[in-house]
């Protein structure tokens, strides 16, 4: 097995704080005091090859997209150039994956959101390379991605045939505003696996009574509520008789909004004491996706000092098998697995499993 491995060392960055991406917002994410997220996700997925692959052959890019954490998971490997400037962007990545075409990687293994994921279809366009994404991006909306970094692992490790899945990318500008149109940009080769996620579906049918059940509850409680993006929670948002971010998430307590389109560090400002928290998310149509898939402010340190509830419409749960979570914290993962209860109605709940 011979992989290209390369990184995009930004992507994820500007989910925490707020901004809902990293197009052209790298600057600002950074004066947020955003940290970055791929790299982490890297040195999981390449620890985890390390121990079931240690013989496998990788070519890479220099520093930082890539060199550092291949050599730092124990591997030597053949760096095939390096990215031009101190910034990274889309013609480094395209220059790393036309430069392992070109050696015959068996898989280009990259760590980065759907841009990322457009670019290096574009790079693997007219070959018979196979591509394979380790999530680290604020939206992920492609089909070409493991659900892990571990997943990632485990995909590389035994895939024996490839297919054609969907490379979606979307407007992050437009996506701020809260709008939503996803665009196909390319339909490249993947491992075939039961790790990789599905493309994510819009819309998830009528929630008329369940909002209107949250929303009553929410009114007779005192604790402080986090309401995640989405439709599903935008309805109780309304039902609350507040204009939400549809796209980002808000905290309320006792008739009041405490902070609208809110970062982490501002989560966890509003949040109160312990055991005295709920966050109110719903789980990504097609995908099932509870955390870590358009909602990185809701970090791990929020998750913890929150109850958990998940909503959603019948429609939407019958789009999903199980439901899904991938907070940056494996621990933090493996508490949250198993089966959880999820109101589907005003009263009514249904049990799901979260894998």
């Amino acid at each position: 097995m011979h992989v290209g491995f390369v990184l995009n060392p930004i992507a994820g960055m500007g989910g925490r704080v707020g901004l809902k991406g990293t197009d052209e917002k790298v600057a600002e994410a950074r004066a947020r005091g955003a940290e970055p997220r791929a790299p982490d996700r890297a040195e999981r997925a390449l620890a985890e090859l390390q121990e079931r692959l240690p013989d496998m052959a990788v070519s890479t890019w220099g520093a930082p997209m890539g060199e550092r954490e291949v050599r730092a998971a124990g591997y030597e490997p053949t760096v095939r150039g390096a990215p031009e400037g101190e910034e990274t962007g889309p013609a480094d990545t395209r220059a790393a994956v036309d430069a392992f075409v070109d050696a015959g990687v068996d898989l280009v293994l990259f760590v980065g959101g759907d841009g990322t994921a457009a670019d290096i279809a574009e790079a693997v366009e007219g070959s018979e390379t196979p591509m394979l994404g380790v999530p680290a991006g604020v939206k992920v909306y492609s089909s070409v991605f493991a659900v892990s970094p571990e997943d990632a692992a485990q995909v590389v490790r035994t895939f024996e045939r490839t297919e054609r899945r969907e490379v979606m990318d979307i407007d992050e500008d437009e996506y701020r505003e809260g709008e939503v149109h996803p665009e196909l940009r390319a339909v490249p080769l993947v491992p075939v696996a039961e790790e990789l996620q599905s493309s994510k579906q819009l819309g998830g049918g009528n929630v008329e009574a369940l909002a209107a059940g949250v929303a009553d509850d929410i009114r007779a409680s005192e604790k402080t509520f986090v309401l995640g993006p989405g439709s599903t929670v935008g309805a109780i948002k309304e039902e609350l008789g507040f204009d939400g971010s549809p796209l980002g998430v808000d905290v309320w307590r006792d008739g009041e909004v405490l902070a609208l389109d809110a970062t982490e560090s501002e989560i966890l400002d509003a949040l109160g004491p312990a055991g005295e928290n709920v966050v109110v998310v719903s789980p990504i149509g097609g995908q099932g996706f509870v955390f870590g898939r358009g909602n990185p402010q809701l970090s791990p340190a929020v998750i913890r000092r929150c109850d958990l509830e998940i909503v959603a419409s019948r429609s939407k749960l019958d789009t999903v098998g199980e439901l899904r979570v991938d907070t940056d914290d494996p621990d933090l993962d493996a508490e949250l697995s198993g089966w959880t209860k999820v109101r589907i109605g005003r009263v009514e709940r249904r049990m799901m499993r979260i894998a």
